[in-house]
Formats: C-alpha cells, structure tokens, sequence
C-alpha cells in the first residue's frame, strides 16, 4: 500500500491549505511570498475566472494587489501572514495529490492544472487590448515539498526539473498556445513552489540525481492526471 501523506494540509473556504509545521525555506514565483523565503503555510486559493471585469472601476477592484488580497485569505483561515499564496481558478476539486519516496527522502506534490491560456514560450505578450480565449480554467500551480534539506542551488534546480516536466507533458499531450500555435510550454500564470525540510542534505537535483528523477516523475504524473481531471470537468460541463 502507498505510504500516508506526511504534509499536514486542508481545504477550507476554497483554499489548499498546507502546513509544515514550523517556517522551512521556500523557493517559489507565488505572487504572494515569491522568492526565496522562510514560511510555515502555502496556500492555493480559488478565484472566479474573471476577477477583475473590465468595466469595474479601478477603485473598486479586488485583485488588482493579489498579494494583499491572498495575505486576507491567510488572516481568515488562522494562517500566517507570512505566508506563501497562489490563486487559481481550477476549482479544487480537481486538485491532484501524489507523493515520492526513495531511499529516505519523499516527495508530495499538489497540483491545480488548467490550460485555457496556455502559451508558447517566445510568443508574443498578451497586451491590454489582447485577451486569451477561455480564461476559466488557466494556470498550472506545482507544489513540491519535500523531507530532503536542498541548497539553495538545489532549491533552482527543483524548479528547473518541475518546469521541464510540466513542459514535456503539454508537449506530448499536444496542448496548443491560446493563439491556436502548437507547442505550448506553460500558461502565462504558471506558478512553481519548491520547499524542503530537515531531512537528507543534498547539494543538487537536476535530472541525473534521484530526487530530480523524483520530482520529473511526480510532476509529469501530476499534470498529466489534472489534465485529464480538467478534460473530464468540461465535458461533464457541456453534458
């Protein structure tokens, strides 16, 4: 039998909830808490597809710091303010969860997967006057914690290993670029969260070691089950 999950996490007020029990360093692009930081909490709240209409006024707009906003998402579950937070609009529902283990060191992902806005990499920069069609359900949010206590370098080079799964799975899979161009590599709103423990130190973790050979495997099974989780999700919609 797979072994429990070790990563303490809820869902609570459409919020992935994670805890590690006490700060860890962390290495993420999350909008809230991005960078490389020391944080007992990540979240991965849920938003409407289309937070922020265009005709509302700029005043009255609640996603225009989502930084702040994510931090009064943190205040209302009891987490710390000093938190990582990400936002999706892939209803949770669908959040993937698996884990990793080899020789004393584990690795769990959590992942929200949704590709309406998927691009290529190189395209052009989606302008104010430029919208992607079908916004509901874009973003691929990774998180990956581990026991394994990382370098800083290894820290880089779990998101490298991350990305470049990611991107051979979309490729495979055939996942176009929201302009209709084959070959997507991400969604435009991507986000990667990389935190480690007290375990095993390692100094690296790129694809010739077992934890990059870990974390290519979790990922690329972890999007490939949200692709087929989102792919399932529509067409009951369309039912």
């Amino acid at each position: 039998m797979p072994r429990p999950f070790l990563t303490h996490f809820r869902l609570e007020h459409h919020t992935l909830v994670i805890d590690l029990g006490k700060r860890q360093r962390v290495l993420s692009s999350a909008p809230r808490g991005g960078g490389l930081v020391r944080a007992r909490h990540i979240l991965n709240h849920q938003v409407m597809a289309n937070p922020v209409p265009a005709p509302i006024p700029a005043s009255k707009r609640r996603w225009d710091d989502p930084a702040r906003r994510l931090g009064d998402v943190a205040t209302q579950l009891a987490a710390d303010r000093n938190c990582v937070a990400l936002m999706t609009a892939v209803p949770l529902a669908q959040l993937v969860t698996l884990r990793e283990e080899s020789d004393g060191v584990w690795v769990e992902g959590f992942f929200t997967v949704g590709v309406a806005n998927a691009v290529k990499a190189g395209e052009p920069a989606v302008g104010p006057n430029r919208r992607p069609v079908q916004p509901a359900l874009g973003t691929i949010n990774i998180i990956l914690v581990t026991n394994a206590r990382l370098s800083s370098s290894a820290l880089v080079g779990a998101v490298q290993v991350a990305t470049e799964s990611k991107t051979a799975v979309l490729l495979s899979k055939n996942v176009p670029s929201w302009t209709g161009s084959p070959g997507a590599t991400g969604t435009g709103t991507d986000a990667v969260v990389i935190t480690c423990g007290t375990g095993p130190a390692l100094r690296y973790s790129g694809t010739h070691t077992k934890i990059g050979e870990m974390i290519g495997r979790l990922v690329q099974r972890g999007v490939t089950k949200g692709l087929l989780s989102t792919k399932h999700a529509k067409t009951q919609h369309l039912r």
